[in-house]
């Protein structure tokens, strides 16, 4: 199986390069993994709602790219179904090889409607907002935890 993780922005912060190093490095055993990253657009303080949509827009564009007619997208949205680790390994799990799934975090403003019209599935992590980078950890080890739970292989709970 394919799987690519297409977010906005570069993690700045070597702990968490290398968080996702350490992730990617693992996740090398069950999948093909990639990440790409597509630039973000500066956000000034106090930006009005046109001008959010429009970076949203813009962001969404840059990603809209990379997004493959023959993968299963899947994007994080605050909106989407929340599900547990044995759900989401359930999930990967039943779209069997030789899938390419995408997964697609957005940036510090979230998602442009149309990368959320055109993701087959949204999902959420939590009601809460997290930051974009770190949230790139979080999902590889997501990942990690469901071709774990799948190989019937133990991992901390």
């Amino acid at each position: 199986m394919r799987i690519s993780v297409i977010c906005v922005g570069r993690v700045k912060e070597q702990y968490l390069r290398d968080a996702i190093a350490e992730y990617s490095k693992r996740l090398g055993r069950y999948c093909k993994l990639d990440i790409v990253e597509v630039a973000d657009e500066k956000t000034p303080e106090h930006a009005s709602d046109g001008l959010e949509r429009q970076i949203k827009a813009k962001e969404g564009e840059r990603i809209a790219k990379h997004i493959r007619d023959d993968a299963f997208v899947i994007a994080l949205a605050i909106e989407g179904k929340q599900l547990t680790s044995e759900q989401l390994a359930a999930k990967i799990n039943d779209l069997g090889l030789p899938s390419h799934i995408q997964l697609i975090i957005g940036g510090s403003l979230g998602l442009d409607p149309a990368i959320l019209k055109r993701a087959d599935y949204l999902l959420s992590f939590s009601k809460m907002t997290f930051p974009h980078q770190l949230m790139r950890v979080i999902l590889l080890e997501q990942i990690y935890r469901a071709y774990k739970i799948n190989a019937g292989e133990p991992y901390h709970k």
